[in-house]
């Protein structure tokens, strides 16, 4: 630490900081620009001036720039000083030259920093009366909005999407004055990260296109503190609502997690919550074979009559919805009766995930660890396209090499000038396995190209390579051999070691052999640290696993023998995992299926009761990310107080309800709190969930937190249209929140949850400097969120069985899966934005099949699996596999059970 001294005043700051930072994480107000705590310093806008004073006598002093300046102990500063004043309200009198005075019309207004710093530095006059230049808007895609003519050149946008998340496709052109940044030409930004720069922007050049179709201010909104749903990084988000729609999601900070970005499908992914097409009332279909409107009590009686009908009901959860929901299934039809959805082969990798993460022996890092490791080992996994977030992580860490040799010469990490040039010489090593290519590959410095057996093979002679006592692989070539011992030798010389594998392929031997190389690294090696990163295909693949319960094959195994006779479908769409065919016989007889669920699925359609659910957006429940991070997310209103004739309710209430009834008891599930209570009775390792998290009883000062700004004027215009006399706000009986602008709002070290970032003076996104103990770093609170599997204790147990296949030359052809960002996800596909930028549907096969066939690069191949024809159009991939082909599993009609499958007869469609 270091003692500085700010007009006057003695403050003990970070001497790695620079003054900037360093003042603003004490509390003073230094306006600024171009400096973000992620960006670092570049000294382009020079709007963060201070007087600095060579001693107490000095009375001079000279003007610096505090963003450029290192902390140095001693230090005078005065920010009051009329020079430095006047200077800075000067600097932001010449930026805002060429900008338009359209505040009232901007769709950044009330949002934006530069409001904010203008009104900081007292800057209310312009004298500026000339022409101003102008420049034409670009089309940037469904997203994102461009209006150059905002620009006040601080180059925040393209330092973070050209340096920081290494996109190609966005730059600056021109020169001095007259400066552009976007693309040499039209088109939709191709950074799964693009949506960034909307938050990183400090004015409204780059604004959210999604929400200008209806539009309103930030405190019109009511927020809520949520978790993204679409992958199993979890990362938070703020999610803003009016009228009963998701009008914007922004990103929340969290230290460890998603820091100050978000990818774009957690940030655009959201319009399926807010389609008209979707379930509001239980429906029936009735002996006649009509399809009947229920109220709630109607709907509850015929569900327990369903229970008491039949011998033997199974349930059918769900890893996309909550533990909490999954729990009321389980507690419905019992513990023998319940399966969480999964096929067997991703259940196979969830559960090696669970053991390893149990074990607590290798070190499970958070999003924002993975930064700091030298050596990555990628095996199977497409991170960009199934955990994007992870990817960008992936990035940093591999450029981070560059602080280590920065630090030697002593230039402060802050500067990014110099650490830009060294970092594109000297880098981290990234090592890849996959079928094919993919978007990490431009960085990685070797990338391994096979089928998933054979990439199993690799990396258990990895493994072997590191301990001589594992079974040896005898059959790799000289150039591999050479490989596993260049990789071998790199893994265990590396400060820090992490293995990245997941569930994504559907193939536990790959998971197997990345523990193995994992524990090797760490059994072998002393003052070595090793880290191992699995990832899952849905938000709480991990939560559904704990409660445990059958696969989905297993269940239909069930009704095939008559084991069971009826069927409980909890946010669940069977389609997406098992054929058509297979489905269709199963769904045949609506009476035995009931189903919940707030989509219209194909599942949902097929039912004889179906029970209309809340969404992630409108009920609070938690989850258990990738790490092992049980989060909770919170309801940001209520759908019933918008239109009285709803009737819907969260899936536990409905299940709760209908199991009360069957056991002719009383209701005793209120709110979340009382499901929260029974679970941790069961399942301990969910017991530090009723410990440590806050209660819906929890108030400062007597009052709940705010859902919405002070500023907020919805009390009295939301249901305007309806009714013109108000009604009470609804009551959250399961969270600490308010439906309204009344309550807490101001950071407090209580709160982890944190609806929105507003703080008086700051309304742009930069509020969160304000909740955090040191810029950049850990927020007031600490951060939210509890691992509830890293304890004291630690178990050593074995390496893993890996269980080798014969590798024959194939026949037939083998059906493996490829992911896009968009297409991937099951709900967000019913989003009409994110449909019109998922890529078509094509057939990856390799460059020598389609010569072997004699194929073009526009051709067409048709084939049959799982009793269905496809016909697709081909994309030709230079490293995939012979005889491999791929398709886009988890896209409609490309069910997961397709992976692995093979197929006899492949050829070209002849028009």
């Amino acid at each position: 630490m270091a003692k500085i001294y700010i007009d006057g005043k003695t403050y003990n700051v970070n001497e790695s900081e620079n003054l900037l930072q360093a003042c603003l994480s004490v509390g003073i107000d230094i306006p600024y620009f171009c400096w973000h705590p992620l960006l670092g310093s570049l000294g382009a806008c020079r709007q963060c001036a201070v007087t600095q004073y060579n001693n107490f006598e000095d009375r001079k002093g000279r003007l610096i720039m505090s963003c450029m300046t290192p902390v140095t102990d001693g230090a005078i500063i005065s920010i009051k000083s009329t020079e430095s004043e006047v200077f800075r309200s000067t600097i932001i009198e010449l930026l805002l030259t060429n900008h338009p005075h359209d505040c009232p019309v901007c769709e950044e207004g009330g949002h934006c920093h530069l409001q904010d710093m203008t009104a900081m530095t007292k800057h209310s006059i312009r004298d500026y009366r000339f022409q101003k230049r102008t420049h034409k808007n670009q089309y940037l895609g469904s997203f994102i909005k461009h209006e150059m003519n905002r620009c006040i050149a601080c180059y925040r946008c393209v330092r973070y999407y050209n340096d920081y998340a290494d996109g190609v496709d966005f730059g600056v052109y021109g020169s001095n004055n007259n400066i552009y940044f976007g693309r040499i030409e039209d088109g939709t930004l191709e950074s799964e990260y693009s949506g960034n720069l909307i938050e990183l922007c400090p004015t409204g050049v780059f604004t959210d296109k999604i929400h200008s179709i209806k539009y309103n201010r930030k405190w019109d909104m009511q927020y809520a503190p949520g978790i993204c749903q679409n992958c199993s990084i979890g990362c938070n988000i703020s999610i803003g609502e009016r009228y009963g729609e998701i009008r914007r999601i922004e990103n929340r900070y969290h230290e460890n997690i998603n820091h100050y970005l978000l990818c774009d499908l957690g940030r655009f992914g959201y319009l399926h919550n807010n389609l008209n097409k979707r379930p509001k009332n239980p429906t029936y279909i009735n002996d006649n074979n009509d399809l009947t409107t229920l109220n709630f009590n109607q709907a509850i009686k015929i569900g327990v009559d369903f229970l008491k009908k039949y011998n033997r009901v199974i349930g059918v959860g769900s890893a996309r919805s909550s533990i909490e929901n999954n729990f009321a299934l389980q507690e419905l039809v019992g513990k023998e009766n319940f399966s969480n959805g999964m096929p067997e082969k991703e259940q196979k990798c969830i559960k090696l995930i669970l053991e390893c993460l149990k074990n607590n022996y290798i070190y499970i890092p958070s999003l924002k660890e993975i930064e700091s490791y030298d050596v990555i080992l990628v095996l199977g996994e497409d991170l960009t396209q199934t955990s994007s977030r992870v990817a960008l992580a992936v990035r940093q860490a591999v450029k981070n090499r560059v602080k280590d040799i920065t630090n030697s010469y002593g230039i402060p990490k802050w500067n990014v000038s110099s650490n830009m040039h060294i970092s594109e010489r000297f880098k981290n090593s990234l090592y890849i396995m996959h079928t094919h290519e993919n978007k990490l590959d431009d960085i990685s410095e070797w990338c391994y190209f096979a089928p998933i057996d054979k990439q199993v093979e690799l990396a258990s002679a990895i493994a072997c390579e590191l301990d001589k006592s594992l079974p040896q692989v005898l059959n790799l070539n000289s150039m591999l051999k050479e490989k596993v011992s260049l990789i071998a030798n790199r893994l265990i010389s590396s400060k820090k070691t992490l293995i990245i594998s997941g569930s994504h392929s559907f193939n536990s031997s790959i998971i197997q052999a990345s523990i193995n190389i994992a524990k090797a690294i760490k059994i072998h090696t002393i003052n070595h640290h090793v880290g191992i990163t699995f990832l899952t295909a849905s938000c709480n693949s991990l939560g559904a696993e704990l409660l445990g319960g059958m696969s989905i094959e297993s269940v239909l195994d069930a009704f095939k023998q008559k084991k069971a006779d009826a069927v409980i479908f909890m946010e669940y769409d069977l389609y997406r995992f098992i054929s058509q065919d297979d489905c269709d016989c199963f769904l045949k007889n609506k009476k035995n299926i009931i189903t919940i669920d707030h989509q219209y699925t194909e599942t949902y359609k097929k039912s004889g009761l179906s029970l209309p659910s809340t969404s992630f957006t409108e009920s609070s429940g938690t989850l258990v990310n990738f790490e092992g991070r049980a989060q909770r997310f919170f309801q940001v209103y209520d759908p019933n107080f918008y239109n009285q004739n709803n009737c819907l309710f969260d899936s536990w209430k409905w299940l709760h309800c209908i199991q009360s009834k069957v056991n002719n008891t009383q209701v005793c599930w209120f709110n979340l709190d009382d499901v929260i209570n029974s679970y941790s009775k069961k399942y301990s390792v969910l017991k530090k969930l009723k410990i440590r998290e806050l209660s819906s009883t929890f108030r400062i000062n007597g009052q709940k937190i705010a859902r919405s700004p002070i500023r907020s004027s919805g009390r009295t215009s939301l249901r305007a249209d309806i009714d013109i006399h108000e009604p009470c706000q609804p009551e959250d009986t399961n969270s600490m929140f308010a439906f309204s602008m009344e309550g807490y709002n101001q950071p407090n070290a209580s709160i982890s949850h944190i609806p929105f970032a507003w703080f008086p003076g700051w309304n742009s996104p930069q509020a969160w400097n304000k909740f955090q103990i040191e810029i950049g770093k850990n927020l007031i609170s600490g951060n939210s969120g509890i691992h509830i599997f890293k304890t004291n204790e630690i178990k050593v147990d074995m390496y893993s069985n890996v269980i080798f296949k014969d590798l024959i030359e194939e026949k037939y052809w083998n059906i493996i899966p490829y992911y896009h960002l968009f297409g991937n996800e099951e709900l967000t596909q019913y989003s009409s934005i994110i449909q019109e930028n998922i890529p078509l549907e094509y057939a990856l096969i390799s460059l020598s099949d389609s010569i072997a066939l004699g194929l073009k690069k526009d051709s067409i191949v048709e084939f049959n699996c799982l009793n269905k024809d496809y016909r697709l159009a081909i994309q030709l991939s230079k490293h995939l596999s012979e005889k491999q082909i791929g398709l886009p599993i988890g896209r409609k009609g490309f069910p997961t059970a397709l992976i692995g499958k093979k197929i006899k007869f492949l050829q070209e469609f002849i028009k």
